[in-house]
């Protein structure tokens, strides 16, 4: 690129996980993602990623 910067290389994000939950649990949470400065996607793939590595050997020796 012409000012030194590399694009980060980002995963495609090509699925959807559709989950209900109440709409206070829904607004609570958006509105705490928006006083962090964050999304709340965002958050609930990071939740995704911390709770599949954190919990991978235990499946494993389940097996």
């Amino acid at each position: 690129m012409a000012d030194g910067k590399q694009k980060k290389s980002k995963k495609k994000k090509d699925s959807q996980l559709i989950i209900r939950v109440s709409a206070g649990d829904r607004d609570a949470f958006v509105e705490m993602c928006d006083r962090l400065d964050t999304s709340a996607s965002r958050e609930i793939r990071r939740f995704m990623r911390e709770f599949t590595a954190a919990n991978e050997a235990d499946a494993k020796n389940k097996n």
